[in-house]
């Protein structure tokens, strides 16, 4: 079985927190089939997070997996990530997410 495309996961992703009430939004655009996709977090207090696919251990891959980049961090070193990535591969998906909540819907490894 295959993993599911990227463009859908985010749709997914994105619908699952608006329903929540959270304003979540695509600031970029990556392959749809198999674009790395990056969540970029405003916790709504001054800092944000970044999490970034983890490698994969498992055989099979299928679970999304991610790993954070920066936890609670301010604002400009997210971003400087992000744009640092930019310039090196500008296929990604990078996904905005406003929120409070800890839950956010993530497999997050080593967490």
């Amino acid at each position: 079985m295959k993993r599911l495309r990227a463009d859908l996961w985010v749709a997914a992703f994105v619908r699952l927190h608006t329903q929540r009430g959270n304003m979540c939004v695509i600031r970029q655009r990556g392959d749809e089939i198999a674009g790395q996709i990056w969540i970029e977090i405003d916790h709504l207090d001054g800092s944000s997070s970044l999490y970034v696919p983890a490698m994969q251990l498992d055989s099979d891959g299928q679970e999304r997996a991610f790993e954070a980049r920066f936890d609670h961090s301010n604002h400009q070193d997210v971003n400087a990530r992000i744009q640092q990535e930019q310039e090196f591969d500008p296929d990604f998906w990078v996904v905005s997410l406003e929120t409070r909540d800890t839950d956010i819907g993530l497999n997050i490894v080593g967490a």
